[in-house]
Formats: C-alpha cells, sequence, structure tokens
C-alpha cells in the first residue's frame, strides 16, 4: 500500500532515474515514486546504444532497465512522453507539458545531457544523425546496414568514443568510413595523444580514414539528401550520411531556470552538487550525466557522462533524499568495445594532468593495462583485452601510494601487491 503523504519525483527516465526508483523501493520508501521521461521507450541503458545494439548482436529489448510490468508491480508512477517544463521551489511542485502540477517533497533531477549539434549549413539534410536516444540507434542502425549493402560512405565528425563505436559498428556492417577529427589523435580529451594514436591504428587497420586538425564546415546535398562533407582546410569527402560526435552538453536549463547552482564550464558545467549529490536545495538533488559532484578523492566538481556514474549516482541519490548518510565517492569507470578489442578504464587523468604513461602487457597484441601518472601516483588506468583487473587498479587510485613506475609496468608481479603493506618493500623505488 502507497502512502500519500510523501511524494519523490523524479525527473529523467534513463538509467539514473529507474535506478533511483528502484533504490527507494528496495530500501523500503512507502511513499509515492513519479517517475518523468521526456521519451516514450521504458528507461533504458545507452551503452547498447553504439555497441551491440547497432552492430545488430542484440536485440532491441535487451536495452530496457527493468521489463515494462515492473513499473507498475513496484508502485512506481511512470509518466513516459511528458516534459517538465519548469519547477517551483516554493511550493515544491514541478508542471509538466500538459498543464499538470506535480507536488513533490523530494525532487531527483536526472535529464542527462543532449548531444551537441553541428552548426553549419547542411544539417537539415535527411542523412544527419546524431546518437543519443534509442530512436537515433533504430534509424542509425537501418542506415549503417543500407551504407554496408550499397558500399556507402560515412562521415563521422568526432573522434571520441561514440564516433569510434559507431566507425567499429559501421565497418562491421561494409560501410565506407572517415572520421573528421579536430585534433591530432582521437579521444585527446578522454585519455590523451598517447593512447589516443593506439585507437587510430587499430581503425586504420580496419579500414577506417582519418581527417586529423579539421572540423566539417559544410555538408552538401541534393535534393535533400547528403552527397559530401566539406572541411576547413578545403578536402571534401564523399558521404551517403553523416554522424555528428561531437559531444554532448548536460541538459541543465530546468534548473537553471529554478536558480539551482551550475557548476563552471571547466568542470564540465552540469548542476552543482554536493558529496551526497543534493544541490543548493535541500529537497532537491541531481545524478547521471547532468550532475557535477563534488569528488571526494579528487576535491573539484566532476561531471561524468558515462553508464557506471548513472548506474551508481542514481541509486546513492535516492538514498540520500530518504536521508540517510551518503557520500558519492566512486572511481569514474567507463567501458568500450570496438571491433575485437574491449577494455575498461578508471580514474581521471585529462591532458595536462599526468606527467607519465605507463604501459604494462604487450600492446603489440593488444593485451595490457596503461597508466596514467602524476608524481608516482597513479591518477587512472586502462586495460585493454585484459579482464578482472578494475579492483586493484581502482585501489591503486584511491590508495594514492607512489609507485615505481618499473615494478608498475612489470606484469609478472600482481597490482594487488602494489598496494599490499606485506608486498615488495618500497614501491617508490
Amino acid at each position: 500500500m502507497v502512502d500519500a503523504h510523501r511524494t519523490f519525483v523524479i525527473v529523467g527516465g534513463g538509467l539514473a532515474g529507474a535506478k533511483a526508483a528502484e533504490t527507494l523501493r528496495a530500501e523500503g520508501f512507502t511513499g509515492r515514486v513519479i517517475l518523468i521521461g521526456d521519451e516514450r521507450d521504458h528507461p533504458y541503458e545507452r551503452p547498447p546504444l553504439s555497441k551491440a545494439f547497432l552492430t545488430g548482436k542484440d536485440e532491441r529489448d535487451s536495452v530496457f532497465v527493468h521489463e515494462p510490468g515492473w513499473y507498475a508491480q513496484a508502485d512506481i508512477e511512470l509518466h513516459l512522453g511528458q516534459t517538465v517544463v519548469s519547477i517551483d521551489r516554493e511550493t515544491r511542485s514541478v508542471r509538466l507539458g500538459d498543464g499538470t502540477v506535480v507536488h513533490y517533497d523530494k525532487l531527483l533531477l536526472a535529464t542527462g545531457a543532449e548531444p551537441r549539434r553541428l552548426d553549419i549549413p547542411g544539417t537539415g539534410l535527411a542523412g544527419v544523425h546524431h546518437l543519443r536516444r534509442l530512436a537515433h540507434a533504430d534509424r542509425l542502425r537501418h542506415v549503417l546496414a543500407a551504407l554496408g549493402r550499397d558500399n556507402g560512405h560515412l562521415v563521422i565528425a568526432g573522434a571520441g568514443w561514440i564516433g569510434l563505436e559507431v566507425a567499429a559498428a559501421a565497418r562491421g556492417y561494409g560501410a565506407e568510413v572517415t572520421v573528421v577529427e579536430a585534433e591530432a589523435t582521437p579521444l585527446h580529451q578522454a585519455i590523451g595523444p598517447e593512447l589516443g594514436q593506439f585507437f587510430a591504428e587499430l581503425h586504420r587497420e580496419h579500414g577506417v580514414r582519418f581527417h586529423f586538425g579539421a572540423r566539417l564546415t559544410e555538408i552538401i546535398g541534393q535534393d535533400g539528401m547528403v552527397l559530401a562533407a566539406r572541411t576547413d582546410d578545403g578536402e571534401e569527402h564523399p558521404a551517403h550520411e553523416v554522424l555528428a560526435a561531437i559531444g554532448a552538453a548536460p541538459r541543465t536549463a530546468l534548473a537553471d531556470a529554478a536558480g539551482l547552482d551550475l557548476a563552471g564550464r571547466e568542470h564540465g558545467g552540469g548542476i552543482a552538487v554536493d558529496e551526497s549529490l543534493r544541490t543548493c536545495d535541500p529537497d532537491i538533488y541531481a545524478a547521471g550525466d547532468v550532475a557535477a559532484a563534488r569528488h571526494p578523492l579528487l576535491g573539484i566538481p566532476l561531471r561524468v557522462e558515462h553508464w557506471a556514474n548513472a548506474l551508481n549516482g542514481g541509486p546513492a541519490a535516492a538514498r540520500a533524499m530518504l536521508g540517510q548518510d551518503v557520500t558519492y565517492d566512486r572511481v569514474p569507470y567507463f567501458f568500450s568495445d570496438q571491433y575485437d578489442l574491449g577494455m575498461e578504464y578508471s580514474g581521471w587523468a585529462p591532458p595536462g594532468s599526468y606527467d607519465q604513461v605507463v604501459l604494462r602487457g604487450d600492446v603489440g597484441k593488444r593485451e595490457f593495462i596503461a597508466f596514467w601518472l602524476k608524481g608516482r601516483r597513479v591518477l587512472a588506468g586502462m586495460n585493454v583485452n585484459v579482464w578482472d583487473v578494475t579492483a586493484p587498479i581502482q585501489q591503486l587510485i584511491r590508495s594514492r601510494v607512489e609507485v615505481d613506475p618499473q615494478i608498475l609496468g612489470d606484469p609478472t608481479l600482481p597490482l594487488t601487491a602494489l598496494t599490499d603493506p606485506t608486498g615488495p618493500g618500497d614501491l617508490a623505488g
């Protein structure tokens, strides 16, 4: 029996929102739980949109967080295809696009992010795509299959994770792929140039063409269809379809209009929250891609646009809403699958934050671990086709122990020994 005297409202029908609703019930909350999402699909996970679902390995139903009937069974009031247009903090209510006003005792904003748009001529052509929502992936999956059948060309603007995963999927279908990237290597902001070059070589071996140091300036078409993509250095690439994969922006308009504090651009923007994922309003929380949480380990506000952050952040926010003592201090984590390569990355080491990269294993066989270090402390680690090492990598990051780079790069020494006080003696050398 639901107790109507307390109402928790969740705005955002993605993974963070769905897991928050699940956690509220698992923790014994008996009040109303209202989950509002602006898509008509039930809450789903986003990684398959550029991985297994896009490649055709998994079916559409595999992406959903819960079976459709679960929400009614858990007494979750699910409002799909509804947009929240405003928050009234004084009356503690939200207004929906259809005029409905919903009261809340606690409010969770899990509004996610939206793809950045190409601001160039030609983006209105039928063959220009983004990939953020399930509807985008539905369409793009058919597009890639058709390109493969017809020996068609796909131009991708951006060599980030989405751009590279779509490139791999497109080559799997047999499409011709050109990636245009402003930096000198792929994934520059995520992993730096040292490992970015590794991914460039991986994709070149599979037939992907790269055009680095350039940006798209125009998409050329005829009769509404794409014919080519032009770059700022005068190059013109044949194209039947174009994917804009130039990053995502947090959906903060609702929070901003309500007067909630936002993080600065240097921290990725987003809704500013404390270590318990609470905003400047004690009754409003934020989680997932939109939240910039002060990270206890890193000491800075950090906005993370990855699956694990939504998976863990939603439940953490739910527990905080229930009055539990919550410190959200997860080490940032993400994974990627491209061709026969699988990788996991833990930590936070953008370019400029580290002074060396240490490799452990066989890079030629694509079975290795890379570590980003600053002053002999491990900031981040990426395991490539090496498994069951995430826990010791994250422990290295958390421990802040100083390590000898030569010992760190020695694959004969277990990673667990580096943080074991009974392990090898002077790890700092």
